[in-house]
């Protein structure tokens, strides 16, 4: 296995819940992909941990949010063991495959939270 990226993202909880209260569908459009926003109950625990995951894979990547990837163009979801995972939106794999030099990546992602503090770490791998 070779290491392409890691990267991690620690989000206050209590700085969501504020941008929340002032404009919740703007943040969520901008934060989560229509996958995800099928989720029935939307809070800002869950937005924080998508929040922290979708930063923390932009770090492994090395670019941010906004060159290379969108928030809403990475997908954090869970497996049936309940396990987190990510996927990349199509529109988005040839960019972020370009951007690694290869052909094929596969990333790795732990998330976890205690309120106030929700927090992820990505790696990225070939």
């Amino acid at each position: 296995m070779t290491l392409l990226g890691l990267g991690t993202d620690i989000v206050n909880i209590k700085r969501i819940e504020k941008i929340l209260l002032k404009d919740k569908k703007k943040f969520i459009d901008k934060i989560l992909h229509f996958e995800e926003k099928k989720q029935k109950k939307i809070t800002a625990n869950f937005l924080s941990k998508k929040f922290a995951a979708k930063e923390a894979f932009s770090k492994a990547l090395g670019t941010g949010i906004g060159g290379v990837i969108n928030f809403n163009e990475i997908i954090i979801f869970n497996k049936p063991s309940g396990a987190p995972d990510i996927k990349i939106d199509k529109k988005a794999q040839k960019r972020v495959l370009k951007k690694l030099k290869v052909s094929k990546a596969k990333f790795f992602i732990s998330i976890s939270d205690d309120y106030p503090f929700a927090l992820a770490t990505v790696i990225i791998s070939k």
